[in-house]
Protein backbone atom coordinates (compact mmCIF):
# COMPACT_ATOMS: atom_id res chain seq x y z
CA UNK A 1 0.00 0.00 0.00
CA UNK A 2 1.49 3.65 -1.01
CA UNK A 3 1.42 6.46 1.08
CA UNK A 4 -2.03 8.22 1.75
CA UNK A 5 -1.40 11.44 0.40
CA UNK A 6 -4.93 14.07 1.20
CA UNK A 7 -5.12 17.05 -0.88
CA UNK A 8 -7.49 19.53 0.97
CA UNK A 9 -8.96 22.69 -0.99
CA UNK A 10 -8.86 23.07 -4.89
CA UNK A 11 -7.06 26.28 -4.55
CA UNK A 12 -4.67 28.25 -7.59
CA UNK A 13 -1.77 25.74 -6.24
CA UNK A 14 -3.67 22.48 -6.18
CA UNK A 15 -4.74 22.95 -9.46
CA UNK A 16 -1.02 23.01 -10.49
CA UNK A 17 -0.46 20.03 -8.84
CA UNK A 18 -3.34 18.16 -10.65
CA UNK A 19 -2.79 19.62 -13.80
CA UNK A 20 1.13 18.06 -12.92
CA UNK A 21 -0.09 14.80 -11.59
CA UNK A 22 -2.41 14.29 -15.13
CA UNK A 23 1.36 14.44 -16.83
CA UNK A 24 2.86 11.75 -14.33
CA UNK A 25 0.64 10.86 -11.79
CA UNK A 26 2.47 10.49 -8.00
CA UNK A 27 3.84 7.29 -8.29
CA UNK A 28 3.83 4.97 -4.84
CA UNK A 29 0.73 7.05 -3.19
CA UNK A 30 -2.98 7.10 -2.97
CA UNK A 31 -4.08 10.08 -3.75
CA UNK A 32 -7.27 12.13 -2.44
CA UNK A 33 -8.91 15.63 -3.15
CA UNK A 34 -11.64 17.02 -1.34
CA UNK A 35 -13.17 20.10 -2.35
CA UNK A 36 -16.81 21.05 -2.08
CA UNK A 37 -17.83 21.37 -5.37
CA UNK A 38 -17.41 19.21 -8.88
CA UNK A 39 -17.37 22.37 -10.82
CA UNK A 40 -15.34 25.60 -9.26
CA UNK A 41 -15.39 28.77 -10.84
CA UNK A 42 -12.08 30.23 -11.40
CA UNK A 43 -12.60 33.58 -9.31
CA UNK A 44 -10.43 36.08 -11.62
CA UNK A 45 -12.73 35.78 -14.22
CA UNK A 46 -15.80 36.36 -11.83
CA UNK A 47 -16.31 39.82 -13.01
CA UNK A 48 -16.64 38.86 -16.42
CA UNK A 49 -19.36 36.73 -15.86
CA UNK A 50 -21.30 39.21 -14.16
CA UNK A 51 -21.13 41.87 -16.32
CA UNK A 52 -22.32 39.17 -18.85
CA UNK A 53 -19.46 38.16 -20.97
CA UNK A 54 -18.48 35.10 -20.17
CA UNK A 55 -20.87 32.09 -19.18
CA UNK A 56 -19.85 29.91 -15.89
CA UNK A 57 -18.82 26.83 -18.05
CA UNK A 58 -16.38 29.53 -19.71
CA UNK A 59 -14.88 30.76 -15.81
CA UNK A 60 -14.74 27.26 -14.30
CA UNK A 61 -12.98 23.76 -13.95
CA UNK A 62 -14.33 20.85 -13.62
CA UNK A 63 -12.46 18.96 -11.19
CA UNK A 64 -13.58 15.23 -11.07
CA UNK A 65 -12.26 14.65 -15.37
CA UNK A 66 -8.90 16.56 -13.90
CA UNK A 67 -8.44 14.29 -11.38
CA UNK A 68 -9.30 11.10 -12.93
CA UNK A 69 -6.48 12.05 -15.24
CA UNK A 70 -4.12 12.29 -12.46
CA UNK A 71 -5.22 9.02 -10.97
CA UNK A 72 -6.64 11.25 -7.64
CA UNK A 73 -9.69 9.94 -6.01
CA UNK A 74 -12.01 13.10 -5.97
CA UNK A 75 -14.55 13.87 -3.16
CA UNK A 76 -17.05 16.28 -3.12
CA UNK A 77 -17.31 17.66 0.26
CA UNK A 78 -16.71 20.57 2.76
CA UNK A 79 -14.44 19.60 5.45
CA UNK A 80 -16.11 19.93 9.10
CA UNK A 81 -12.84 19.01 10.89
CA UNK A 82 -8.85 18.27 10.81
CA UNK A 83 -6.25 16.95 13.34
CA UNK A 84 -3.18 17.11 11.92
CA UNK A 85 -2.05 15.05 14.85
CA UNK A 86 -4.06 11.87 14.48
CA UNK A 87 -3.82 12.75 10.57
CA UNK A 88 -7.35 12.65 10.24
CA UNK A 89 -10.20 14.75 8.39
CA UNK A 90 -13.30 14.91 8.77
CA UNK A 91 -15.63 15.31 5.84
CA UNK A 92 -19.52 17.08 5.34
CA UNK A 93 -20.66 13.49 4.08
CA UNK A 94 -20.20 11.65 7.50
CA UNK A 95 -16.52 10.15 6.35
CA UNK A 96 -13.46 10.37 8.15
CA UNK A 97 -10.28 10.35 5.97
CA UNK A 98 -6.86 9.55 7.33
CA UNK A 99 -3.74 10.74 5.52
CA UNK A 100 0.26 10.16 5.81
CA UNK A 101 1.12 13.12 4.10
CA UNK A 102 -1.10 16.00 3.91
CA UNK A 103 -1.71 19.30 1.25
CA UNK A 104 -4.15 22.19 2.26
CA UNK A 105 -4.97 24.93 -0.59
CA UNK A 106 -8.18 25.58 0.30
CA UNK A 107 -8.80 29.19 -0.49
CA UNK A 108 -10.21 31.89 1.68
CA UNK A 109 -13.66 31.96 3.51
CA UNK A 110 -15.98 34.28 4.80
CA UNK A 111 -17.53 33.96 8.83
CA UNK A 112 -21.10 34.39 7.83
CA UNK A 113 -21.69 35.60 11.22
CA UNK A 114 -19.25 38.58 11.88
CA UNK A 115 -21.35 41.36 10.77
CA UNK A 116 -24.64 41.57 11.62
CA UNK A 117 -27.20 40.21 9.59
CA UNK A 118 -25.34 39.22 7.09
CA UNK A 119 -26.24 35.62 7.25
CA UNK A 120 -30.10 36.70 6.86
CA UNK A 121 -29.94 39.49 4.35
CA UNK A 122 -26.35 39.42 2.72
CA UNK A 123 -25.06 37.83 -0.92
CA UNK A 124 -21.91 36.43 -0.06
CA UNK A 125 -18.72 36.34 -2.46
CA UNK A 126 -17.57 33.58 -1.09
CA UNK A 127 -18.23 30.95 -2.06
CA UNK A 128 -18.41 31.95 -6.10
CA UNK A 129 -20.08 29.03 -6.66
CA UNK A 130 -23.11 30.08 -4.19
CA UNK A 131 -22.87 33.07 -4.92
CA UNK A 132 -23.61 32.99 -8.84
CA UNK A 133 -26.49 30.97 -8.56
CA UNK A 134 -28.08 33.79 -7.22
CA UNK A 135 -27.55 36.01 -9.79
CA UNK A 136 -30.34 34.84 -12.11
CA UNK A 137 -32.54 36.50 -8.58
CA UNK A 138 -30.77 40.13 -8.63
CA UNK A 139 -31.20 40.64 -12.59
CA UNK A 140 -34.92 39.29 -12.22
CA UNK A 141 -35.37 41.52 -9.50
CA UNK A 142 -34.22 44.89 -11.23
CA UNK A 143 -35.87 44.09 -14.34
CA UNK A 144 -39.27 44.83 -12.17
CA UNK A 145 -37.43 47.92 -9.99
CA UNK A 146 -34.38 50.29 -9.55
CA UNK A 147 -32.26 48.77 -7.18
CA UNK A 148 -30.44 50.24 -4.84
CA UNK A 149 -27.37 47.86 -4.51
CA UNK A 150 -24.07 48.08 -1.73
CA UNK A 151 -21.19 46.15 -2.49
CA UNK A 152 -19.19 45.83 1.00
CA UNK A 153 -15.49 45.29 1.06
CA UNK A 154 -12.12 47.44 0.39
CA UNK A 155 -9.65 45.14 -1.70
CA UNK A 156 -9.56 45.26 -5.69
CA UNK A 157 -12.18 41.84 -5.63
CA UNK A 158 -15.00 44.15 -3.97
CA UNK A 159 -14.00 47.29 -6.63
CA UNK A 160 -14.29 44.77 -9.64
CA UNK A 161 -17.15 43.46 -8.52
CA UNK A 162 -19.08 46.58 -8.09
CA UNK A 163 -18.06 47.75 -11.43
CA UNK A 164 -19.03 44.70 -13.01
CA UNK A 165 -22.34 45.25 -11.14
CA UNK A 166 -22.76 48.35 -12.06
CA UNK A 167 -22.09 47.79 -16.03
CA UNK A 168 -24.69 44.87 -15.77
CA UNK A 169 -27.34 46.53 -14.25
CA UNK A 170 -27.19 49.45 -16.12
CA UNK A 171 -26.26 48.40 -19.31
CA UNK A 172 -26.92 50.93 -22.58
CA UNK A 173 -27.30 53.51 -19.85
CA UNK A 174 -30.65 52.59 -18.82
CA UNK A 175 -30.17 52.78 -14.96
CA UNK A 176 -31.91 49.89 -13.31
CA UNK A 177 -29.89 50.32 -9.96
CA UNK A 178 -27.42 52.45 -8.20
CA UNK A 179 -24.42 50.66 -7.09
CA UNK A 180 -22.24 52.01 -3.97
CA UNK A 181 -19.14 50.49 -2.32
CA UNK A 182 -18.42 50.33 1.34
CA UNK A 183 -15.04 50.41 1.77
CA UNK A 184 -13.57 50.48 5.27
CA UNK A 185 -11.09 53.49 5.68
CA UNK A 186 -8.03 51.75 4.22
CA UNK A 187 -8.92 52.05 0.43
CA UNK A 188 -8.07 49.27 -1.21
CA UNK A 189 -6.09 47.44 0.82
CA UNK A 190 -4.17 45.68 -1.48
CA UNK A 191 -2.72 48.54 -4.28
CA UNK A 192 0.16 50.96 -4.93
CA UNK A 193 -1.01 54.90 -5.54
CA UNK A 194 -1.03 54.79 -9.19
CA UNK A 195 -3.24 52.02 -9.09
CA UNK A 196 -5.46 53.25 -6.51
CA UNK A 197 -5.89 56.39 -8.55
CA UNK A 198 -7.02 54.83 -11.63
CA UNK A 199 -9.18 52.84 -9.82
CA UNK A 200 -11.21 55.92 -8.53
CA UNK A 201 -11.67 57.34 -11.46
CA UNK A 202 -13.02 54.18 -13.15
CA UNK A 203 -15.45 54.14 -9.82
CA UNK A 204 -16.51 57.51 -10.56
CA UNK A 205 -16.98 57.19 -14.47
CA UNK A 206 -19.41 53.67 -13.90
CA UNK A 207 -20.93 55.82 -11.23
CA UNK A 208 -20.77 53.50 -8.55
CA UNK A 209 -20.76 56.11 -4.88
CA UNK A 210 -17.61 55.08 -2.75
CA UNK A 211 -18.18 55.30 1.09
CA UNK A 212 -15.11 55.00 2.72
CA UNK A 213 -16.60 53.77 6.09
CA UNK A 214 -17.06 51.02 7.43
CA UNK A 215 -20.33 48.20 7.52
CA UNK A 216 -21.78 48.14 10.98
CA UNK A 217 -24.42 45.75 10.43
CA UNK A 218 -27.17 44.58 7.82
CA UNK A 219 -31.51 45.80 7.99
CA UNK A 220 -33.63 44.97 5.86
CA UNK A 221 -33.63 47.53 3.60
CA UNK A 222 -30.36 48.99 4.86
CA UNK A 223 -26.69 49.02 5.54
CA UNK A 224 -25.83 50.69 8.84
CA UNK A 225 -22.19 52.34 8.29
CA UNK A 226 -19.56 52.65 11.28
CA UNK A 227 -20.59 56.52 11.13
CA UNK A 228 -24.60 55.19 12.44
CA UNK A 229 -26.20 56.37 8.90
CA UNK A 230 -28.10 54.20 7.16
CA UNK A 231 -27.73 53.92 3.41
CA UNK A 232 -30.64 52.41 1.25
CA UNK A 233 -29.61 49.14 0.01
CA UNK A 234 -31.96 46.03 -1.65
CA UNK A 235 -29.25 43.75 -2.24
CA UNK A 236 -26.28 43.87 0.12
CA UNK A 237 -23.11 42.21 -1.38
CA UNK A 238 -20.16 40.92 0.88
CA UNK A 239 -17.15 40.86 -0.66
CA UNK A 240 -14.77 41.37 2.51
CA UNK A 241 -11.07 40.15 3.04
CA UNK A 242 -10.90 36.46 3.25
CA UNK A 243 -9.99 34.36 6.27
CA UNK A 244 -8.67 31.29 7.20
CA UNK A 245 -11.37 28.54 7.33
CA UNK A 246 -12.79 28.06 10.97
CA UNK A 247 -11.02 23.99 10.88
CA UNK A 248 -7.43 25.09 10.92
CA UNK A 249 -7.97 27.17 14.18
CA UNK A 250 -8.31 23.91 16.33
CA UNK A 251 -6.19 21.46 13.67
CA UNK A 252 -3.28 21.58 15.91
CA UNK A 253 -1.28 23.30 13.31
CA UNK A 254 1.35 26.31 14.40
CA UNK A 255 -0.59 29.03 12.77
CA UNK A 256 1.07 32.68 11.36
CA UNK A 257 -0.56 35.59 13.04
CA UNK A 258 -3.46 36.10 10.34
CA UNK A 259 -4.61 32.23 11.35
CA UNK A 260 -2.83 30.53 8.13
CA UNK A 261 -0.54 27.47 8.67
CA UNK A 262 3.12 28.86 9.47
CA UNK A 263 5.32 27.20 6.37
CA UNK A 264 9.26 27.46 6.32
CA UNK A 265 10.37 27.47 3.03
CA UNK A 266 9.72 24.16 1.98
CA UNK A 267 6.18 25.10 2.40
CA UNK A 268 6.12 22.74 5.25
CA UNK A 269 4.02 23.04 8.18
CA UNK A 270 6.73 24.35 11.38
CA UNK A 271 4.77 22.04 13.62
CA UNK A 272 3.89 19.16 11.37
CA UNK A 273 6.52 18.19 8.60
CA UNK A 274 4.10 15.67 7.04
CA UNK A 275 1.66 18.96 6.51
CA UNK A 276 2.15 21.53 2.60
CA UNK A 277 0.48 24.29 2.67
CA UNK A 278 0.72 27.35 -0.34
CA UNK A 279 -0.89 29.96 2.32
CA UNK A 280 -3.57 32.56 1.20
CA UNK A 281 -2.89 34.23 -1.97
CA UNK A 282 -0.22 32.00 -3.44
CA UNK A 283 -0.26 32.23 -7.20
CA UNK A 284 3.15 31.06 -7.86
CA UNK A 285 3.82 28.16 -5.91
CA UNK A 286 2.22 25.03 -7.63
CA UNK A 287 5.43 23.70 -8.82
CA UNK A 288 7.50 24.17 -5.86
CA UNK A 289 4.62 22.57 -3.94
CA UNK A 290 4.51 19.21 -6.55
CA UNK A 291 7.98 18.70 -6.83
CA UNK A 292 8.23 18.87 -2.70
CA UNK A 293 5.45 16.82 -2.85
CA UNK A 294 6.87 13.98 -5.05
CA UNK A 295 10.18 14.18 -2.81
CA UNK A 296 8.26 13.74 0.34
CA UNK A 297 6.69 10.63 -1.11
CA UNK A 298 10.01 9.39 -2.48
CA UNK A 299 12.06 10.64 0.10
CA UNK A 300 14.13 13.04 -1.85
CA UNK A 301 15.39 16.04 -1.10
CA UNK A 302 12.99 18.76 -0.81
CA UNK A 303 13.55 22.52 -2.83
CA UNK A 304 13.30 26.13 -1.08
CA UNK A 305 11.12 28.83 -1.88
CA UNK A 306 13.28 31.42 -3.39
CA UNK A 307 12.35 35.19 -4.06
CA UNK A 308 9.11 35.17 -6.45
CA UNK A 309 8.93 37.85 -8.99
CA UNK A 310 6.14 40.32 -8.49
CA UNK A 311 3.06 39.21 -10.22
CA UNK A 312 1.18 40.83 -12.55
CA UNK A 313 -2.31 42.16 -10.94
CA UNK A 314 -5.43 42.19 -13.08
CA UNK A 315 -8.33 44.30 -12.08
CA UNK A 316 -11.65 44.59 -14.50
CA UNK A 317 -12.68 47.76 -15.19
CA UNK A 318 -15.63 46.23 -16.23
CA UNK A 319 -16.98 48.02 -20.02
CA UNK A 320 -14.01 45.97 -21.44
CA UNK A 321 -11.43 47.66 -19.69
CA UNK A 322 -8.71 46.52 -17.33
CA UNK A 323 -5.75 47.72 -15.27
CA UNK A 324 -2.69 45.57 -15.45
CA UNK A 325 -0.22 46.37 -12.88
CA UNK A 326 3.50 44.94 -11.74
CA UNK A 327 5.59 46.32 -9.74
CA UNK A 328 5.14 50.20 -9.74
CA UNK A 329 4.15 50.00 -12.96
CA UNK A 330 0.03 50.32 -13.80
CA UNK A 331 -1.34 50.12 -17.56
CA UNK A 332 -4.88 50.52 -18.93
CA UNK A 333 -7.08 50.09 -21.86
CA UNK A 334 -9.47 48.00 -24.04
CA UNK A 335 -6.03 45.94 -24.71
CA UNK A 336 -5.45 45.11 -21.24
CA UNK A 337 -8.69 43.50 -20.74
CA UNK A 338 -8.42 41.47 -23.68
CA UNK A 339 -4.71 40.66 -22.68
CA UNK A 340 -5.99 39.65 -18.84
CA UNK A 341 -9.04 37.47 -20.32
CA UNK A 342 -6.48 35.64 -22.56
CA UNK A 343 -4.33 35.03 -19.94
CA UNK A 344 -6.92 33.96 -17.81
CA UNK A 345 -8.72 31.24 -20.41
CA UNK A 346 -5.03 29.94 -21.00
CA UNK A 347 -4.79 29.05 -17.22
CA UNK A 348 -8.21 27.09 -17.49
CA UNK A 349 -7.65 25.35 -20.75
CA UNK A 350 -4.71 24.08 -19.43
CA UNK A 351 -6.78 22.26 -16.56
CA UNK A 352 -9.12 21.08 -19.31
CA UNK A 353 -6.51 19.45 -21.16
CA UNK A 354 -6.59 15.97 -19.10
CA UNK A 355 -10.58 15.34 -19.91
CA UNK A 356 -9.63 14.90 -23.11
CA UNK A 357 -7.84 12.34 -23.28
CA UNK A 358 -4.54 12.73 -21.49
Amino acid sequence: MGKRVLLLGAGPTHLTLLQALAHQPLAGAEVALVAPFAHQIHTPLLPALVAGHCSVDQCSVALPPLAAAGRVHFIEAFVLALDATARQARLSDGRVVDFDLLSLDPGPATDRDRTPGARELGLFLRPAEHFVRLLDGLWDLAARRVLDVVVVGGGLDAVALALALAQRLNAQDEERARVALVTGLGFPADGSAALVRRVLRALAAQRVTVFRDSCRALLPGAVVLGSGAHLACDAPVLATAGEPPAWLQPSGLALDAQGWVDTGATLQSRSHPDVLAAGEGAENLGHLLTANLRAMVGAGPLQNLRMARPLTRFVDLGQRHALLSRGGWVWQGRWAWWYGQRALQRQLARCRVPATGL
